[in-house]
């Protein structure tokens, strides 16, 4: 009953407690200790070794001898260091990494970016990941040590790693996830790190694991994975839904510039120290002033790339890189098009769309739309469907009704609208033909 009602201190790594005040731990490598950097209510901050609450509860660091830390598995700031501007902060950024890493100049001005919007993910409800992609001996691996040894939290990882530690770090430190190699066997919505990667760009999604309490009792457990994600791989995901979370940088596509360092240098690790320090600066005086701007969302893009990049565009200040990154996002949206519109679902819909926009029609069998689908198939070499096939893909993957007439199956009149609004999503323009 004593224990229950006195539980100690408890070891801490960050908190924003419910009067909007931080709390971040600190790790110092050169003396070997870990302490609690927190905001005041005046907006001063304070380095201590433990914090009292108003309810009585006691805040301790991690011990600076706790395994994650002390290898630098995650990285933290040693200090609390000096802010002075946003615009400041980014030219740092990007400066370091434009010294280290050799990447497209819009994709360095973005990667500046997300290393701040780690340090206040916190802020937004959905996040995009980071993505290196390309052969190997292509910079990924320098890309990400570079990238994640600035962003909020670090826990650096690979797509071999056991599985279980991955979820428990993530549920107690929270920052973000630098994920090497990523290309694990199982890429569909079934593997365990797919589910991270899945569930894991937007707040409130915990990912559900089976656990037993030491009497052996099924005790399932909610495992926090919400953060930012940084990913190297060599290809792409199979899930397209999970493709679309991600912010691409293609690597290996130019020549190396000659002034990249071809071994990663040893000041590479103290000035990323520096930079983390000055982003915790940020973090503890800017957190409460950051909030969505759902005016800097893309136009004519598909509402879940403008949901994945606002986050990332609320913290661009340079209107001619927001025009940028809106650009790479309608490309993206050109790109996902073309690709919905030659599957065999947006073959589908085509042939729909073409059916229902022919007035001399009188209805729309499954067997002329099973016609209209192998046509447009034969252009694009996708094999041909028997009606029955047809008709369960209306029905599953489309979710349209059929129904018997006569003797022979229709999609009725009533799913018109459907079908218009399923060809605006794969990017189908069907004139409706003259009478």
């Amino acid at each position: 009953m004593s224990d229950r009602a006195n539980p100690g201190p408890t070891p801490t790594v960050s908190r924003v407690l419910p009067d909007g005040r931080l709390i971040e731990l600190l790790y110092d490598p050169d003396r070997r200790a870990t302490a609690l950097a927190m905001t005041g209510a005046d907006g001063t901050i304070t380095v201590q070794d433990g914090i009292e609450l108003a309810d009585g509860e006691r805040l301790v660091p991690y011990a600076a001898d706790n395994n994650l830390i002390a290898t630098g598995c995650v990285l933290l700031p040693s200090a609390v260091g000096t802010f002075t501007s946003q615009a400041a902060l980014v030219a740092a950024v990007q400066a370091f990494l434009h010294r280290y890493v050799d990447l497209s100049p819009t994709f360095e001005a973005i990667a500046a970016h997300y290393v701040l919007l780690t340090w206040v993910y916190d802020a937004f409800h959905e996040l995009p990941y980071l993505r290196l992609r390309g052969d190997y001996g292509t910079g990924k691996t320098r890309a990400l040590t570079a990238i994640g040894a600035l962003c909020y939290k670090p826990f650096f990882a690979s797509g071999a790693s056991t599985v279980s530690p991955i979820f428990h770090v993530l549920d107690a430190f929270g920052g973000t996830l630098v994920l090497d190699e990523a290309d694990f066997r199982f890429s569909d919505a079934t593997a365990p790190l797919s589910k991270i990667l899945n569930n894991g760009n937007t707040a409130g999604l915990p990912v559900l694991r089976t656990m037993t309490n030491r009497h052996k009792e099924l005790n399932p457990r909610a495992f926090r994975v919400y953060g930012p994600k940084l990913v190297a791989m060599r290809h792409s995901f199979a899930d397209r839904a999970l493709e679309s979370r991600f912010l691409t940088e293609e690597t290996g596509q130019r020549p190396l510039r000659p002034e990249i360092p071809i071994q990663t240098p040893p000041e590479l690790h103290r000035e990323a120290l520096d930079l983390r320090n000055r982003l915790l600066a940020w973090r503890l005086t800017q957190r409460a002033t950051i909030r969505p701007a759902p005016e800097r969302q893309a136009v004519g893009v598909d509402p879940r790339l403008n949901q994945t990049a606002l986050s990332l565009l609320s913290l661009m200040e340079d209107p001619a890189l927001r025009a940028r990154v809106h650009e790479e996002m309608g490309r993206e949206q050109r790109r996902l098009s073309a690709e919905r519109a030659s599957s065999p679902e947006g073959l589908l819909v085509q042939a729909l769309a073409e059916l229902f926009a022919d007035p001399a029609r009188g209805r729309v069998t499954v067997s002329a739309v099973t016609e209209a689908f192998n046509r447009l198939g034969a252009e694009s070499r996708t094999p041909p469907a028997s009606p029955r096939q047809v008709g369960w893909r209306l029905r599953e993957r489309l979710k349209l009704s059929t129904t018997k007439s006569n003797g022979v199956f229709v999609v009725p009149p009533g799913e018109r609208a459907k079908v218009e609004a399923l060809a605006a999503r794969y990017g189908i323009a069907v004139e409706r033909q003259a009478a």
